[in-house]
């Protein structure tokens, strides 16, 4: 199936983009990446593929060795524009996250939300992790004016993560760590009609792997799927790839 991957032109998450591209593919998916204006290649959080601080912090050996593999695809090194695609061309829509500086290109980009829009409309398959949530809470839907993420359960990058990778690197490295003064989990309840529907998963930084997912954590409402941050990347991709084996054949396009 074609999916497509918005990303900015440079610090989205290394895990969050190199290890749901190398599964899917590997399972039969094509991807399309889409930056703001196409053309140019886009570059992950630099930090992440050398650590964030004294080494640490920083990508796992696998998702930094895949990112290599990534850098060379001809897909990543000429993305599409995100202004000028056509949603209904993709059976999927992943959106990744990120907290560098350079993610609020994406974030915050109305002409990107607009797309979403017509992507969620269309009821396929949608995926979000950590920060990538924050696009679908800032996307409206035009017939309601609220959120598209307001009748659904979901999570997100968790006030409790983010503020202990704040509060533990602000000495050195300032704001970091906040990509914005609001909380992720906090915006991403707001835009909910209960905020119980969001679900903070269990407290711990112990990261999933390719044959663990013990320590992941996913939620699933109906086509939509999120997840909370790069420990849980192995099992978001493998529970997305399940998600759109449930298209019917006759609509998907690929």
């Amino acid at each position: 199936m074609k999916l497509l991957v918005p990303v900015p032109d440079s610090d989205f998450d290394t895990t969050e983009v190199a290890v749901p591209w190398r599964l899917l593919t590997d399972l039969g998916h094509s991807v399309t990446f889409a930056t703001e204006e196409g053309g140019i290649t886009p570059r992950c959080d630099p930090r992440l593929l050398t650590g964030v601080l004294f080494g640490k912090l920083g990508a796992e050996p696998e998702a930094r060795a895949w990112y290599g593999q990534l850098a060379e695809a001809p897909e990543f090194r000429r993305p599409v524009s995100w202004r000028t695609l056509h949603p209904a061309d993709y059976d999927g829509l992943l959106l990744p996250g990120g907290h560098a500086p350079g993610m609020r290109q994406y974030l915050g980009s109305a002409a990107l939300q607009e797309q979403v829009a017509r992507f969620w409309a269309l009821g396929r398959p949608v995926a979000a992790i950590c920060h990538g949530v924050l696009v679908l809470a800032r996307t409206r839907d035009p017939a309601t004016g609220r959120s598209v993420l307001a009748d659904r359960r979901t999570t997100c990058l968790p006030k409790s993560m983010e503020r202990a990778a704040y509060y533990s690197t602000a000495w050195r490295l300032g704001r970091y760590y906040r990509t914005y003064p609001a909380y992720v989990e906090d915006e991403v309840r707001a835009a909910l009609a209960a905020p119980d529907w969001f679900e903070r998963g269990p407290r711990s930084l112990a990261r999933g792997t390719a044959t663990d997912h013990s320590h992941a954590f996913v939620v699933q409402d109906g086509n939509y799927l999120s997840a909370r941050w790069p420990g849980d990347a192995y099992l978001f991709a493998e529970r997305f790839h399940a998600l759109l084996a449930q298209r019917p054949p006759e609509v998907a396009h690929g």
